[in-house]
């Protein structure tokens, strides 16, 4: 079964955190297997197990076992990205949460939150599950303070949980544990997650506006359907992220799908396709859009897309286009064309 994807937006300030901490986050970041120049490309697809590698990394370089309740603090309700538009406009903080439940593939296919109820209380129970063996206390925080910054969000700054549990031992400053979440802590717990009363959670969406409440839903659900991405997709975004690294093969994106790469040529061809014909289409348009700006030298735009030389990347250009890739520059530069030769090269 492909390994869950997550998008870059679980990342959101991290260099900026790195930075304030004293740690080489862009070191961290390809060591993790991640293009750290796309981290501003917050709707792109990952390995989810390399978000988790890139905090616990984060972390232990740091010193910090809060790093991702630091991280935390640099987010706001937006970095969910479409999924905010919904979660503002429920009515209640139990529907913003089912919101979040529902749609959480949108935003990470290894989250897992769960909601419970008993006595008159409720858990939040959140936990991280990548398929394969890592650890996750960093992303499993992340997600519970993002959790608990939504309820606080829509419920109002004198909202506090019950208690907050932790699977690990206290830390040696638990500081910013009690900042964060102004209520009692229990480290050492079965789950990773926020108690607080059901009550709480039938209080109105301060937030929320009814007359939009109707446009949010229909403008979600045109965004999504309850499915998982195609392996086709998936492939063609990891062969995107794996490009400039230098480790773009079939072996390689196999691992992190976690199948074999026989697996993964079926998959392919049910969609009439192979991994040479998304790789070709996928470098085309990587290349079309790069020589078109002054950005990258040919030099770079050549070791990005994984060819020997800039000859060959030449070569291959002219073949690919029509022209060298310096008048393609050249040409586009004066007058923005070729937008619909780059279409039928990657079609």
């Amino acid at each position: 079964m492909p390994r869950p994807l997550a998008r870059y937006a679980a990342l959101t300030g991290y260099i900026e955190l790195g930075r304030t901490l004293g740690i080489d986050s862009v070191r961290v970041l390809r060591d993790a297997g991640l293009d750290p120049a796309a981290l501003n490309l917050q709707d792109r697809w990952i390995p989810a197990a390399a978000v988790a590698r890139v905090l616990e990394l984060s972390a232990a370089e740091s010193g910090r076992e809060d790093f991702a309740l630091k991280l935390a603090e640099r987010r706001r309700l937006s970095t969910l990205g479409p999924l905010s538009v919904s979660i503002r406009e429920e009515p209640d903080a139990r529907s913003a949460l089912k919101s979040l439940i529902r749609y959480q593939h949108m935003y990470n296919e290894a989250l897992r939150i769960r909601m419970s109820e008993r006595d008159g209380l409720t858990a939040v129970k959140v936990s991280i599950e990548l398929g394969e063996p890592a650890a996750v206390q960093q992303s499993c925080e992340l997600a519970a303070a993002v959790v608990h910054q939504l309820l606080r969000g829509i419920l109002g700054d004198t909202w506090k949980p019950v208690s907050v549990g932790f699977t690990h031992a206290r830390p040696a400053d638990d500081s910013t544990y009690r900042q964060m979440f102004a209520a009692p802590l229990v480290f050492d717990h079965d789950f990773t997650g926020i108690i607080t009363y059901t009550t709480d959670l039938d209080k109105p969406n301060r937030l929320s506006d009814p007359l939009l409440r109707s446009y949010a839903q229909q403008f979600l659900d045109t965004l999504t359907a309850p499915e998982d991405p195609t392996t086709t997709t998936r492939v063609r975004e990891l062969v995107e992220l794996l490009l400039p690294t230098g480790r773009c093969s079939i072996e390689q994106v196999a691992r992190s799908l976690g199948v074999d790469r026989r697996t993964v040529h079926r998959h392919l061809a049910k969609s009439g396709q192979t991994f040479s014909s998304v790789l070709d289409e996928t470098r085309a348009e990587l290349a079309s859009r790069m020589a078109s700006g002054s950005r990258y030298t040919f030099t770079e735009v050549a070791e990005m897309l994984s060819f020997s030389s800039p000859s060959s990347f030449s070569r291959w250009f002219h073949q690919q286009f029509g022209v060298s890739p310096r008048e393609w520059r050249r040409q586009t530069s004066a007058d923005g064309t070729h937008t619909e030769a780059a279409r039928d090269a990657v079609t």
